[in-house]
């Protein structure tokens, strides 16, 4: 029996490389010699500092990636923009090719405390083996090792996932493909951000700009985790976001709480009570008009999120909590505007001996997220006149004394920054088309999301230039980004160079 077993694992296995693409097969067998110079790559761009703040090795950022695109036979160009953080343009012409496609990263990465990263500092690239959310792996150093490289062993380092990795296996899918003489069936054009961390606050401007050597038959938006069940994953939506503070004004001055306790109003109760009106306890959101605009998903894009394998017990039991604030399955509110509260402060925080007092003031950042057809300034809007409903007097700035004596509810409620959503037909045909590309490559069943949960660029590609845009993720749903530990599976990134490599040689 244990020698029938064996036998049909082999017979299996011969089938699957039997049923795979030439050209995947030739890329991979390239990749298989060149893993060390892959990885190697990847640790070099990884170790120059990312911060959007930190102009000069922002320049040495894109003075990299203009050396990595020349490598591969791309005409790269550095354009500044009216920010710290320039633009990166390139393209690769092939002769008697009519179709373009494009293809968006970014460069830049989140803030960091190189004392809350386990391994090595943040810009110090490290593999790790035998990883576990509980125990601490065994690393291995690139340089000295001899063997052979375990594809479910991890990088750690600052935008090894978000967005170094996936650059990298776009440029190692062309370099395959040239070195086995493959020719790519579609011209290609790359535009790398540098502050998309920091909200993208010069891109839209740049787009405008640079429209004509941004444009193509399709853009892929590379950002962005695979789904849970490291399926291949493409969206073809993505949330818009924008940021509100509101603040709750009492007393002139912080009060002594046993002097005028339970007497006096105390702004952080009246704050936590008004942002507790905002949702029912199934998590729907109260706000008058919140779901109004929304455009419900189609017959189609509600038939692929039925297909979506179901992770939510893995990943509750993942992120340690017993029950969803919804029911409904994740993918679904994906396609729902959320208002969510970031963070919550008054009397100075908790730390230390702490204050016994009545905060003269009580302030909550949000984050709103929007939907194809929710617009911004309309959402805002409603905050507003949500928090008016609840007897609030809005002002903007520290009321003075005759407010405070007019008014006994004051607060204010603060917009910051904001885009909206974009979103592409599942059944546009360069949607069909890149969706058969990667199914075909990866052997087996994909996920096609119509909205990510996360929000990126999409809608200035999407709406403002009119190209189909569709968000390409290749990095596993477990990588820590934005915080401590990022890290990014080796298994993704060899799949990620196949996933390219496939649509670079579609049909």
């Amino acid at each position: 029996m244990k020698r029938l077993r064996i036998l049909v694992m082999i017979l299996s296995a011969s089938a699957l490389v039997a049923a795979q693409p030439p050209t995947i097969a030739k890329v991979r067998e390239w990749r298989t010699q060149h893993e060390k110079a892959i990885l190697g790559e990847l640790y070099e761009f990884v170790s120059i500092p990312n911060v959007a703040t930190d102009a000069p090795n922002i320049r040495r950022n894109a003075d990299a990636l203009a050396r990595m695109f020349e490598r591969r036979r791309f005409a790269p160009e550095i354009v500044p923009t009216a920010g710290t953080s320039p633009l990166v343009l390139a393209e690769r012409r092939l002769p008697n090719v009519r179709r373009t496609l494009t293809f968006y990263f970014h460069y830049d990465g989140q803030p960091v405390t190189a004392s809350e990263w386990m391994y090595e500092p943040p810009f110090k690239p490290v593999i790790v083996a035998e990883h576990s959310d509980s125990e601490q792996g065994r690393t291995i150093s690139l340089d000295t090792w001899q063997g052979g490289i375990d594809p479910q062993w991890r990088i750690y380092g600052r935008s090894t996932s978000d967005d170094k990795s996936p650059i990298v296996a776009l440029l190692s899918a062309i370099e395959a493909l040239d070195a086995a003489n493959i020719a790519l069936t579609s011209n290609v054009r790359l535009i790398v951000e540098g502050e998309e961390e920091a909200g993208s606050p010069n891109l839209e401007a740049a787009v405008r700009d640079h429209a004509d050597r941004i444009r193509g038959d399709a853009l892929l938006l590379v950002d962005g985790p695979r789904h849970p069940s490291d399926r291949p994953t493409l969206n073809f939506g993505s949330r818009g976001i924008m940021n509100a503070v509101i603040t709750v004004y009492g007393a002139a001055h912080d009060l002594h709480s046993g002097n005028y306790g339970n007497w006096a109003p105390n702004p952080a109760l009246q704050l936590a009570k008004l942002l507790a009106s905002m949702k029912d306890d199934a998590g729907r959101v109260t706000i008058d008009g919140f779901y109004d605009d929304v455009t419900p998903p189609t017959a189609e894009e509600k038939q692929a999120i039925a297909e979506i394998p179901d992770e939510m017990p893995m990943l509750m039991k993942a992120f340690g909590f017993s029950r969803p604030e919804s029911p409904d399955r994740l993918e679904l509110r994906h396609n729902l505007p959320t208002l969510n509260i970031d963070a919550f402060e008054s009397g100075g925080g908790t730390g230390g001996q702490g204050r016994t007092i009545i905060p003269a003031a009580a302030t909550a950042r949000l984050d709103l997220r929007f939907v194809k057809n929710v617009d911004p300034a309309k959402q805002f809007e409603r905050l507003v006149a949500h928090v008016k409903k609840q007897g609030y007097f809005l002002v903007d700035k520290e009321p003075d004394a005759a407010m405070r004596a007019a008014h006994p509810l004051l607060a204010s409620v603060t917009r910051i920054g904001g885009y909206p959503a974009g979103r592409t037909p599942l059944d546009a045909p360069i949607a069909r088309a890149i969706t058969k590309a990667v199914s075909d490559a990866s052997e087996g069943k994909i996920v096609r999301l119509p909205t990510i949960g996360g929000s990126t660029p999409f809608y200035l590609f999407s709406d403002v230039l009119n190209v189909p845009t569709i968000g390409l993720s290749i990095v596993n749903f477990d990588n820590n980004q934005h915080g401590p530990n990022e890290n990014v599976k080796i298994k993704n990134i060899w799949d990620g160079i196949e996933t390219m490599a496939a649509i670079l040689t579609m049909p």
